[in-house]
């Protein structure tokens, strides 16, 4: 199999696997979002040891720990992400996932802005266009309803603050994720003896909800390594296109699984944002075009 193949065989599964996830967090309740976030951090922690473990890269993680620098860089990062896993479970838990599925639309979008607000970048016609629909899609949806749409803006502005960050590391996948979790796990693992010893925890009150518990390590992890493969072989425009695969099969979920109420208003608003995410993603395959040409 070809190195394109197999990257894009990477990518499509991380990017479906992670667009499922609406269908698995239900399972673990009655555990409350914090508990579930707190579960997940930890195991997938254990997780990481193991597999850096295996392929004898554990001791590099750690000497990663060892800069001052990073290690805060990564504080932040492990903070934006426990934001978007309580917020994102939450929303799945209690009839938002339509809502999560928007955050998850538009996140390239609130990438750009962090492109021009932070690294002072110019945006191109392209792009104005779509952040201008995708604007009035978000005001389509903020009358609809009644509110902003604060699930959806959360997940956006934690996942491409967090992806902002991430890049400026420079790390592998794996040694961050591990040094997150390292960082998180100590509260959530507070917090998980605290709920335990107060008999208010679901982990070993059943031997079906604790295996779920434990598995949200794996559940975490595997996607993203998917997804690390598919970046080392595959070219960013095939990487920015496949990214909508998630909130496609999350915004689905939503609909014709769980049943979340769309009005007509809603399906404006996004419309409004698929229009913009077509219009970006136009703009990628022209600039990565442009890119090749140059180099060419």
């Amino acid at each position: 199999m070809s190195k394109n193949k197999v990257g894009l065989l990477f990518g499509v599964s991380g990017y479906i696997l992670w667009g499922t996830f609406p269908l698995y967090w239900p399972l673990l309740k009655p555990a409350s979002a914090l508990e579930i976030v707190s579960h997940r951090a930890v195991w997938t922690l254990v997780f990481c040891i193991i597999i850096l473990s295996i392929t004898r890269s554990l001791k590099n993680t750690l000497a990663t720990m060892k800069h001052p620098k990073i290690l805060s860089r990564l504080f932040l990062s492990s903070a934006l992400v426990s934001v978007n896993w309580l917020v994102y479970i939450w929303a799945t838990n209690n009839g938002h996932v339509v809502e999560a599925a928007l955050g998850y639309y538009i996140n390239p979008l609130a990438t750009v802005a962090i492109g021009v607000i932070v690294l002072k970048e110019k945006m191109r016609t392209l792009q104005w266009v779509a952040v201008s629909t995708a604007t009035l899609g978000v005001l389509v949806l903020t009358v609809n309803y009644g509110r902003l749409p604060w699930v959806a803006l959360t997940l956006a502005i934690s996942w491409g603050s967090y992806g902002f960050v991430k890049k400026q590391l420079g790390l592998k996948a794996l040694d961050g994720l591990a040094i997150e979790t390292a960082i998180s796990s100590v509260p959530y693992l507070f917090y998980l003896l605290y709920i335990g010893h107060k008999g208010t925890g679901q982990f070993g009150h059943g031997a079906g909800i604790t295996i779920l518990l434990i598995s949200a390590g794996a559940i975490t992890a595997i996607p993203l390594l998917l997804f690390n493969g598919a970046t080392t072989r595959l070219p960013l425009t095939v990487i920015g296109l496949l990214q909508y695969i998630t909130p496609t099969l999350t915004f689905c979920i939503g609909v014709w699984v769980r049943h979340e109420d769309m009005p007509t208003a809603r399906w404006v608003g996004f419309l409004a944002i698929w229009l913009a995410l077509i219009t970006l993603a136009l703009d990628l395959v022209r600039s990565t075009r442009s890119v090749n040409n140059s180099v060419a």
